[in-house]
């Protein structure tokens, strides 16, 4: 079921409203997971860090669709989405508890990425003049925000009015990781009415810094029932993509899809042509439409169970990952399934990998007194 046109009248003048160049007060402030409207049994205790416990949040709403989330890393645990018979079942991959979270080789489950998601190169950047060295996690490059990064980080939790929505909020200080200026970070995630979950994020800075967030979370509309995701449909509304190297980092070169096995303009499998493609997908695609406006931006469809899910954005990129490094290792899985190649596909929505080494690349910089601002929806149905 699609977004009718008024409504998205209505979010794409909101999303002008908070373009990522305004001037908007920071609202993010540090808060506790308190709040009396939302009820008990929708907070739980998850487990504890270091004495600090671990929660998990249910949002719902009236069309039974439930969504999980915990305050490690703002990560989103499960999502709970009728299929085509009006069974439920939880379509993203993740942990049956804290320890799997915790374990060495968790590859970002449903995680907020950050400082910077995604890569950049040789762990070093120029600003201002001068050279920056951050933590290296992958082949000598920089992912997802370094060692730490926003995904192993403990958010504060603010549950807001009702049972539908959740505000976090981390500051990552001067430093922190190699990044310069102390970062203050709103993520918002709201289970609407019409289906959709809505992820809004707002940072602020008191120095120049690369910001791009983004969500993590692979997705099997099977909910399981397949063990891997080449049998689900895929639509990408982009012409180009960012070529990469052997480790996976921008060559500088935006190729065109048509007529490769990158093209995803018109449905396809997943899995048609997925051979053709050195190490399977994991690129980042050049969006066509016009960034900062929220559009649809792609599809993804399985059809056993008649899921249907839509991705609309305000970012120039999304980074499709068919979750080729899974090799079936990960412990304490839901319902001990075995994540094996392809168990799951991610569809980041994000600026471009390694933007800050390449100026052409569309800007991502935050300077002081400006407001990052950006937002996600996917919104679910059946067909």
């Amino acid at each position: 079921m699609l977004f009718s046109k008024n409504v998205w009248t209505l979010l794409l003048v909101t999303a002008a409203f908070v373009s990522c160049k305004s001037k908007t007060q920071n609202t993010t402030e540090s808060t506790v997971p308190t709040n009396d409207t939302m009820a008990q049994s929708q907070i739980e205790k998850f487990g504890t860090i270091d004495g600090t416990d671990i929660n998990r949040f249910t949002l719902k709403n009236s069309k039974g669709t439930v969504v999980k989330l915990m305050n490690l890393g703002a990560a989103v645990t499960n999502i709970l989405v009728a299929d085509k018979n009006g069974a439920a079942g939880d379509i993203v991959l993740g942990f049956d508890n804290l320890e799997g979270y915790l374990q060495k080789g968790n590859p970002y489950m449903g995680v907020i990425a950050g400082r910077y998601a995604n890569r950049i190169a040789n762990g070093k950047f120029t600003l201002n003049g001068k050279e920056y060295t951050l933590a290296k996690n992958n082949n000598g490059h920089s992912l997802h925000g370094g060692l730490k990064g926003f995904d192993k980080v403990i958010w504060n939790a603010e549950p807001q009015p009702g049972d539908s929505s959740i505000r976090f909020t981390y500051m990552s200080k001067d430093g922190e990781e190699g990044y310069p200026g102390n970062l203050s970070v709103e993520v918002r995630y709201t289970l609407t009415e019409d289906n959709a979950l809505r992820i809004q994020y707002k940072a602020t800075t008191d120095q120049a810094t690369p910001v791009n967030l983004t969500n993590h979370t692979y997705w099997n509309l099977s909910a399981g029932k397949d063990s891997t995701i080449l049998s689900h449909e895929i639509m990408l509304d982009a012409n180009r993509y960012t070529a990469v190297d052997a480790t996976l980092i921008p060559t500088g070169e935006l190729p065109l899809v048509k007529g490769t096995p990158m093209d995803f303009n018109v449905p396809a499998k997943v899995g048609a042509e997925i051979q053709k493609v050195t190490g399977g997908y994991d690129h980042n695609y050049v969006l066509n439409h016009k960034s900062g406006s929220l559009d649809l931006i792609g599809t993804l469809y399985e059809a056993n169970s008649g899921r249907y899910m839509e991705v609309y954005t305000t970012q120039p990129g999304v980074q499709f990952y068919s979750g080729n490094f899974l090799n079936g290792t990960l412990t304490n899985t839901k319902n001990g399934v075995k994540y094996v190649q392809y168990a799951g596909l991610c569809l980041e929505t994000q600026h471009f990998p390694d933007s800050p080494n390449h100026t052409d690349f569309p800007n991502t910089i935050l300077q002081p007194g400006e407001t990052y601002s950006q937002e996600t929806v996917y919104k679910f149905g059946t067909r």
